[in-house]
């Protein structure tokens, strides 16, 4: 639901304080929590998760990364497959992985690489839409028609036991809207968007810990006010929704009073250290951010690298026509390394690795036959319009992701593709079971959960797959 749409629904409500002038201090961008989500709430039956105060943070890779040139090298291969980068030992005998990875590398023994992710849609609305929702359709649609795994766990974990945690449950610090979203569960189940860049120093988040202390009173009385009156007309209220709103802005109220709420998204309260650990760059400090509130309580945690950092384009789609594939690689690399195996390795050193699950991917491969065609433009990563340069395109027949926390026995790797990456050739997992195994993480058992449609219709949050078993603790 789009902010003048939340705002014209409290128009419309009756009663003593202007809903207009509630959000006028500062809840136009709070979409998590609002009326319709809360009155589906009341009467939903949908089944509750298992709560286990766990937290999963998915870092997403929007374009999909190149398999070959990561986690699955392929060092035998001819020339016209394996690219030029070498490959390095890890912390574990028997793995290796990219020259462009070497923090990773050296953290190896704490995650998973999953070698043999694998399905069907090669665009990147419809493979998106495969992994996060399990779509089984390979043609690429405007909008979602299933909900993502995200949105669906806010919902479940939603209809668990009340909440004290004053933070909202699904944060998105740059989140990867452009082709998933809540779908039928509506935009209250859309994630507390972060959109600025963590990096800059002045770094704000609206909507969060007012800091005026009148301000704080003042927004406390109006609310008490509000209460107490709407008390008078709850009498004529058969269906609950006056009690529904005190519920939101109970909740509201808050997300700005709470110094707890304030508290989780600054991070001038890390120690520069830990600040330059994970990078000063917007990806390192989104990934900061990201721990930071995992670690205060909010359950599902996304955010995805793109940018100024990627390269001209601004994501991995590394097509020759966007970027030079192995010059893109190459400016991303340290970043990513970086701010990647400073997350992992801060979760087991603040000794939250049972608890928080990392899943660091994107919604496909790229193709293991480098391909070549002329730059569309200049820019990091690309030459001169009308240079010929190498690409992959996608490649949705085989991929990797990397799996790490969670109470996972990590270390090593699982499945594996053929000799030149084309195709899973053990242990071959799809969609389903990536979703599967992050449910399974959340204590959603998926096989065993539906929600009904715009249709009323009892849709399964999972048609097919089970979880990874050597991704469950």
């Amino acid at each position: 639901m789009a902010n003048n749409q939340i705002m014209n629904t409290f128009a419309k409500c009756a009663g003593p304080i202007g809903r207009r002038e509630f959000m006028s201090l500062g809840l136009t961008g709070f979409t998590t929590l609002g009326l319709p989500g809360l009155l589906r709430l009341r009467a939903a039956t949908a089944p509750a998760s298992q709560s286990k105060n766990t937290s999963v943070i998915m870092v997403w890779l929007p374009g999909g990364c190149s398999h070959i040139d990561t986690y699955d090298p392929k060092p035998e291969s001819t020339s016209e497959y394996r690219g030029p980068f070498k490959t390095i030992p890890t912390a574990i005998p028997g793995l290796q992985i990219s020259e462009l990875l070497p923090m990773q590398a050296k953290i190896a023994d704490k995650f998973l690489v999953l070698r043999s992710m694998h399905q069907r849609a090669g665009g990147h609305p419809a493979g998106s839409m495969q992994l996060l929702s399990g779509d089984p359709d390979e043609r690429d649609k405007p909008k979602p028609k299933l909900p993502d795994w995200m949105s669906v766990a806010h919902y479940l974990r939603s209809h668990s036991e009340k909440r004290i945690n004053p933070l909202p449950n699904y944060v998105g610090v740059n989140p990867p809207l452009e082709y998933n979203g809540p779908a039928y569960l509506g935009d209250a189940y859309s994630p507390f968007a972060v959109n600025n860049d963590p990096n800059r120093p002045d770094f704000e988040v609206p909507n969060i810990g007012l800091s005026n202390r009148s301000e704080t009173a003042r927004l406390s009385d109006r609310v008490f006010l509000r209460q107490s009156l709407d008390r008078l007309e709850r009498r004529f209220d058969k269906e609950g929704e006056l009690g529904a709103l005190d519920e939101f802005e109970s909740q509201a109220a808050t997300l700005l009073t709470n110094s707890r709420t304030r508290d989780a998204f600054d991070l001038t309260k890390e120690d520069d250290r830990t600040r330059d650990r994970y990078g000063r760059n917007r990806w390192g400090q989104q990934l900061l951010l990201a721990r930071r509130l995992a670690e205060a309580g909010v359950e599902i945690v996304t955010s995805q690298l793109n940018g100024q950092l990627c390269g001209r384009v601004g994501n991995w789609d590394d097509h020759a026509v966007n970027h030079h594939v192995f010059d893109g690689l190459r400016f991303r690399a340290q970043a990513y390394d970086q701010a990647v195996s400073a997350l992992i390795e801060d979760i087991y050193q603040r000794g939250l690795d049972k608890r928080i699950l990392v899943v660091v991917t994107g919604e496909f491969g790229r193709t293991p036959k480098i391909n070549f065609d002329r730059s569309t433009g200049a820019g990091n990563a690309s030459a001169a319009t009308g240079t010929l340069q190498p690409g992959r395109d996608h490649w949705p027949r085989a991929f990797s992701n990397i799996w790490a926390g969670g109470g996972l026995r990590t270390g090593g790797f699982i499945g594996a593709t053929d000799k030149r990456g084309e195709d899973v050739v053990e242990r071959g997992c799809g969609p389903g079971d990536f979703l599967s195994t992050i449910y399974h993480h959340l204590g959603i058992d998926a096989s065993k959960v539906v929600i009904d449609d715009f249709n009323g219709r009892p849709t399964a949050i999972v048609s097919e797959g089970r979880p990874i078993p050597e991704l469950t603790a």
